[in-house]
């Protein structure tokens, strides 16, 4: 049975990278909230990040943030890092950060087929992605074209840039859940011909220019973490990756153009990746790339993120399974989502053996900033 001390000395050790220091190994999980009236970050948000940091958490990753103000989002009230009133917002907000004694990254994020044009301020445009197609066999717009690729990995450069400038420890980049980078690395919604699309070399080109271009702009020592999935929004059972062979090839290419951390989502951390092993994504992750890796998924509850959005109520949950896998050394971060929505003193709690204070989830906690 995992005692007080257990946790706390697994979750709450420091962690040094070659280029991040952290407190602990609790990581704010990016969770989109759509507070930002005119997609601009306020007071309310950054008091809402800076309890989390005034609470023990060692890196907070912020909501995603949208990469441009037309194709990159149709959910309202997304906040973006294009205009100078929304930069202004987050150097509020992780200048709060800061004084509460944490670290913050800003999740950089466009959600390619995903975005709503109808709900868009800008209806007529196209929705982007690798070849048009949301679902698998659908297509429902053109192509990206080469221009409109260029165009995509320029913004990703330029937000990177952006919140380095504002002071952010690090940026993360969104490549899962079936948004724009990922669209690129699935074969199933990336049945593009040429230099974008057929095997993995050019399925992860796209985030490799990101990546690289990004590196060579922010220069050596900023911490670079891609975001990665195998699951998708279509198909919960959808594996980007069939095999530890097919892992090897995405994610070589991705750290060699300077990624630093790979973050990985899986919706319960507990599931193995492949048979033969008893390894999660992020521990597949590490074994292959040798980077840090974080995992996140279902962490200290007991059901699932997306179950919260049908009004499931989602308990508080053992976190034995957890302390073992860090034990072993399987990843070094671990992400925590809706335990941290609910509850800002969720890790204070949880270093402290305050157990019985712990809050169960539902969705009323995605309708406010507490």
């Amino acid at each position: 049975m995992t005692t007080v001390s257990d946790v706390s000395d697994v979750l709450f050790a420091p962690l040094e990278t070659t280029n991040l220091s952290l407190a602990n190994r609790i990581v704010m999980a990016p969770m989109t909230r759509s507070f930002s009236p005119g997609n601009v970050p306020n007071a309310d948000v950054a008091a809402y990040y800076r309890r989390r940091a005034e609470a023990d958490v060692g890196l907070i990753l912020s909501e995603g943030v949208s990469t441009n103000a037309v194709t990159a989002t149709g959910t309202p009230n997304v906040p973006n890092i294009v205009t100078d009133e929304a930069k202004a917002g987050w150097k509020s907000v992780i200048e709060g950060v800061h004084a509460g004694g944490g670290k913050m990254g800003l999740q950089l994020w466009h959600e390619g087929p995903y975005r709503d044009p109808a709900k868009s301020k800008h209806p007529d445009a196209p929705s982007w992605s690798a070849s048009g197609v949301k679902v698998p066999g659908k297509p429902l717009w053109e192509p990206m074209t080469e221009t409109e690729i260029e165009t995509a990995v320029c913004e990703f450069v330029d937000a990177a840039a952006a919140a380095k400038d504002l002071g952010f420890d690090c940026v993360e980049f969104h490549g899962a859940h079936s948004y724009l980078i990922d669209s690129f690395f699935w074969d199933q919604t990336n049945q593009r011909t040429d230099q974008w699309g057929g095997d993995w070399s050019s399925r992860t080109r796209f985030a490799c220019e990101i990546i690289r271009r990004t590196r060579e702009r922010v220069g050596a020592s900023y911490p670079l973490i891609i975001r990665l999935s195998q699951w998708k929004q279509q198909d919960f059972a959808a594996k980007t990756a069939k095999t530890p062979d097919e892992m090897e090839q995405w994610l070589t290419p991705l750290v060699e153009a300077g990624v630093d951390i790979i973050h990985c989502s899986q919706r319960r951390f507990w599931e193995t990746e492949f048979e033969g092993s008893d390894l999660n994504f992020a521990g597949w992750a590490k074994k292959i790339t040798g980077k840090p890796s974080i995992s996140v998924g279902s962490v200290g509850l007991s059901g699932e993120f997306i179950a919260a959005y049908g009004g499931e109520v989602s308990q508080p949950a053992s976190l034995d399974e957890l302390v073992r896998r860090m034990e072993r050394g399987d990843f070094d971060l671990i992400a925590v989502g809706r335990a941290l929505l609910q509850d800002p003193a969720w890790a204070v709690k949880i270093k402290n053996g305050r157990h019985d204070e712990l809050m169960s989830f539902s969705k009323d906690a995605l309708a406010s900033l507490s």
